[in-house]
């Protein structure tokens, strides 16, 4: 035969399904056509990738072997894809194998699972060389009075006695099936343990296509002729699965289904006593309790696996095993929702399909229904994506209004409500609602528990039950199990709780507008009531700067009427203390822009958000910027508070540290005298804010030259600290570092180290390891070390805590970079001036990336690194760093020195001298 003479069929197969494919082969040839194969036609030496393309181009049709492995060659990805191209393929399953989303359009055959008869139909039929077979088994639409077995056209199984028999119809396998590990974990009858598995119990919440998965696997084992005898029940109450079992008795042992109880046990009696292989599903069982004697028997034939949504614990048990079934992964459902659109002619960017599952929380229901829903409406992804993010749409809106796709019997909202009612039911009795509805408005990822037991989510609870005693604790907790229970939540105590972001929307939707303002300053509260005032590793603070992001973008003006709720401003400075003074900012800006619409710009609030704002501006370098806005906020809170207001001293206070940081200490110092005098008569000697006065005072005195004066004023200080709040108040902690501080700036290093020594001792009993005033007298302690003349011990010490902080504070923080700096600058007095250019070259990098390049700390990074460049005979080097340095003096504070921030003040970690005041 030429190589140019056309050719009918062209099998495409890679090795390890060579012996179907000559089957294939041998059957078409068998049939009158002039097939192609690599096995009989390819010559010796060859060039197969050429010879592929010659028989394909020849090929009327290009018959493709699919398997697992077929899909996996790149090679023969190459095949099926170019014919597909051309309109050519015809795909083949000879074993069970997803097919790749751009498939979903092609109709396919299975050749596997049946005898070779049913093989040899379906493969003629599949080229077009006969009709397909059309029969059918009886008008489906009316029950029998004596039921018919309809024998199965396959194969029979080995050992079966008669005819196989299926009751109940599972649903049909959903189009662009997504094969998922459960699906291979049903298979095993054994689990890691060594124990025999006789049911499977695929639970969790609606939508997660625990049906889906138990018709695959019904179908799947009914096809390939694993079991003889299938039993689909749906088990939504105890009198349908009574129902169920019924038919099935009637139809196996001939029992009359009239009495569905009795008829029932004679199921389970001859389920019990049979070598016949077989499978009972029980679909969406609503209630454990409605299966109360009525589990089938755990036999070495037999296999039951229930779907549902519940969690309880009566689920697992010997010979039972749980299988919690959740979302698709991305792939998934990007691979899915491609299918999907492409069934329905429908195409888009890869970018906007994997956004629209990630929007849908990757939930098979949801991606399903919104794929037919941007079908019926002719949308595109990212329009649907708008109305899905549009605050005015519920979720019911957006779900297809007629018809639903694969045989679905509810939109998901309807499938949710279920599951809700019955929550609620469970004790606590009428809890799990409200609480749900508390959880709907927080972050989907993770909420504290703290926040929903919390007295706020209690006072919240207690309207849902106006007539009884007051929620506890113990009840919120409880109601968080119902939840769980019934997949609404997931709760694992001591860790948050998570709820699905579409679950959430669909409770939202439910809310009145009274309910929703309720609702939100009570999470508001419940948020801030939990917040730490201290989080040395800074996970709980993160969390809930996500549910607060995530309240406000749910409730929006509900946080900012009646009055800007407090857990606002306490996100932003959350943000600014962990290091991200940039994102500090910029949410205090919009804070100020909310406040002075919402309250105007006089109002209380407004003046305190703009207080914030000028404070995070300081801190990120621009201290002139700072001191205009304290400085002009100072003005208009005398005017609308008055002088004495604690709000107008507290802008006193810090308009005062920005005079000291802009090069005028004795300034700042004479300022803090004249504050101090105010403060003590407005608010008496024992106001902490009079004790922050006199802290301030203290430390300014000792920046404007005067170390003695300092210390003696920190001596003085001390003892008030412990007068009024006691030796292990971190603030007593701190004021006696700084005593030890200025000590060693007057002259005593070594006592100064010694001093540290102690307060370092207190810290850790007292504070804990991760505190950041612990980790700050490490800091001092360090420094007092090198100063002492032990620059080695200094640098092993700064290297020691740089490795602390980095786990405690992340990268980010200011005083990781005081910790680099130290750490070079000592390492640099040891000895190593190479090694120390090269970590100001690192610390330079970081300063660069988190402050910008004109923060005067960087500025001071970039003159060491100039210098130690230099000492590393580097001149050119030292040079190109001193000259950017020269070109930035401008915006470089006029007292910026290679010292000032070697040292940290333990009540503000990194020493800047000013310290927040609330």
């Amino acid at each position: 035969m030429s190589s140019d003479t056309p050719v009918d069929v062209f099998v495409s197969y890679t090795a390890a399904d060579e012996e179907w494919a000559l089957w294939v082969a041998a059957v078409l040839e068998a049939e009158g056509r002039m097939v192609v194969i690599e096995a009989w036609d390819a010559p010796a030496g060859t060039n197969r990738i050429t010879w592929i393309s010659q028989q394909m181009t020849r090929a009327s049709r290009t018959v493709a072997i699919c398997s697992p492995a077929y899909f996996a060659s790149h090679w023969r990805t190459q095949e099926w894809t170019g014919a597909l191209a051309d309109n050519t393929l015809i795909p083949l399953r000879v074993d069970d194998c997803a097919l790749p989303p751009v498939l979903a359009t092609i109709a396919t055959r299975d050749l596997h699972g049946v005898d070779e008869a049913t093989a040899h139909r379906r493969l003629v039929e599949a080229v077009g060389l006969t009709r397909p077979e059309r029969r059918s088994g009886g008008f489906p639409g009316r029950p029998a009075p004596a039921p018919v077995a309809v024998v199965f056209p396959g194969q029979l199984p080995r050992g079966a006695a008669g005819p196989r028999v299926r009751v109940g119809i599972p649903p049909r396998v959903a189009d662009h099936f997504q094969h998922r590990p459960i699906v291979d974990e049903l298979t095993r009858t054994v689990d890691g343990g060594g124990t025999t598995v006789a049911c499977h119990v695929l639970a969790g919440m609606g939508g997660v296509g625990k049906t889906q998965l138990a018709a695959h696997y019904a179908h799947q084992m009914w096809q390939t002729g694993g079991v003889d005898v299938l039993v689909w029940v749906v088990a939504a109450s105890r009198e349908a699965i009574h129902t169920g079992y019924a038919a099935a008795a009637a139809r196996i042992c001939g029992a009359d289904p009239t009495d569905p109880a009795v008829a029932a046990e004679v199921l389970l009696d001859w389920l019990a006593a049979t070598d016949t292989r077989w499978l009972v599903v029980l679909d969406d069982l609503a209630d454990p309790v409605d299966l109360a004697g009525l589990w089938p028997p755990t036999r070495q034939h037999g296999h039951v696996l229930v779907t549902t949504r519940r969690r309880d614990a009566t689920l697992t048990g010997p010979g039972r095993r749980r299988i919690d079934v959740g979302l698709f992964t991305p792939a998934q459902a990007t691979a899915y929702l491609t299918a999907a659109l492409a069934a329905y002619g429908r195409a888009d960017s890869p970018e906007q399909i994997a956004a629209l599952a990630t929007d849908l929380g990757w939930l098979p229901l949801a991606l399903s229904q919104a794929a037919a829903y941007l079908a019926d409406l002719d949308l595109d992804c990212a329009a649907y994506r708008r109305r899905l993010a549009d605050h005015a749409r519920t979720l019911a809106d957006l779900t297809p209004d007629t018809g639903l796709p694969d045989d679905q019997r509810n939109t998901i909202t309807t499938a949710w409500t279920l599951s809700i009612n019955r929550a609620n039911q469970l004790r606590p009795l009428g809890l799990a609602r409200p609480l749900l509805q508390l959880a709907a408005l927080l972050d989907p990822n993770g909420i504290p528990e703290t926040a929903l037991t919390s007295p706020p989510a209690l006072t919240w609870l207690a309207t849902a039950r106006p007539d009884q005693p007051a929620p506890t604790t113990d009840d919120a907790r409880d109601a968080l199990r119902a939840l769980h229970r019934l997949s609404l939540a997931d709760h694992t105590p001591a860790q948050a709780v998570r709820v699905h972001q579409l679950l959430q929307h669909a409770v939202r939707d439910t809310l009145t507008a009274d309910q929703t303002h309720i609702l939100a300053r009570t999470a508001a509260d419940a948020l801030l009531h939990v917040w730490p005032d201290t989080d040395p590793d800074g996970t709980l603070t993160q969390t809930l700067r996500a549910n607060t992001t995530t309240l406000h973008a749910t409730t929006r003006d509900h946080l900012h009427q009646p009055d800007l709720h407090e857990v606002l401003s306490r996100t932003g400075n959350s943000l600014g203390d962990t290091g991200l003074i940039g994102a500090a900012i910029n949410h205090f800006q919009h804070l100020c822009q909310l406040a002075q619409y919402h309250q105007g710009p006089d109002h209380p609030e407004t003046l305190v958000i703009r207080r914030f704002l000028a404070f995070w501006q300081g801190e990120a370098g621009d201290h002139a910027g700072a001191a205009t806005a304290f400085e002009q906020l100072l003005a208009d809170q005398s005017r609308v508070l008055g002088p004495d207001h604690p709000h107008t001293l507290i802008t006193r206070h810090n308009l005062a540290c920005s005079q000291g940081h802009l090069g005028d200490p004795a300034g700042a110092a004479t300022a803090f005298e004249q504050l101090l005098v105010d403060r003590l008569r407005v608010l008496g000697p024992d106001h902490p804010h009079v004790l922050g006065t006199q802290y301030y005072l203290a430390f300014w005195r000792g920046e404007a030259g005067d170390p003695v004066g300092a210390a003696a004023a920190f001596e003085y200080l001390l003892e008030e600290y412990l007068r009024v709040l006691g030796p292990e108040h971190p603030e007593t902690l701190a004021t006696w570092g700084n005593l030890a501080d200025w000590r060693g700036e007057a002259g005593d290093p070594a006592g100064a180290a010694t001093a540290f020594e102690h307060v370092l001792e207190e810290c850790l009993r007292v504070l804990g390891p991760d505190h950041p005033y612990t980790l700050s007298s490490r800091h001092n302690h360090a420094f007092r070390q090198g100063q002492a003349g032990d620059h080695a011990g200094a640098a092993t010490a700064f290297e020691r805590l740089l490795a602390d902080r980095l786990r405690v504070l992340g990268p980010d923080h200011p005083s990781i970079l005081n910790t680099r700096h130290n750490l070079a600058d000592w390492r640099s007095r040891a000895g190593d001036p190479a090694g120390a250019a090269t970590a100001f070259e690192q610390l330079l990098e970081e300063c660069l990336r988190v402050l910008g390049p004109d923060h005067p700390y960087t500025l001071t990074t970039r003159g060491k690194l100039a210098r130690w460049r230099g000492k590393a005979e580097n001149p050119a080097g030292a040079t190109a760093a001193g000259e950017v340095v020269a070109s930035n003096t401008a915006v470089a504070p006029p007292s910026v020195d290679a010292g000032t921030d070697d040292k940290e003040d333990p009540q503000r970690v990194g020493r800047s001298g000013n310290r927040p005041e609330e």
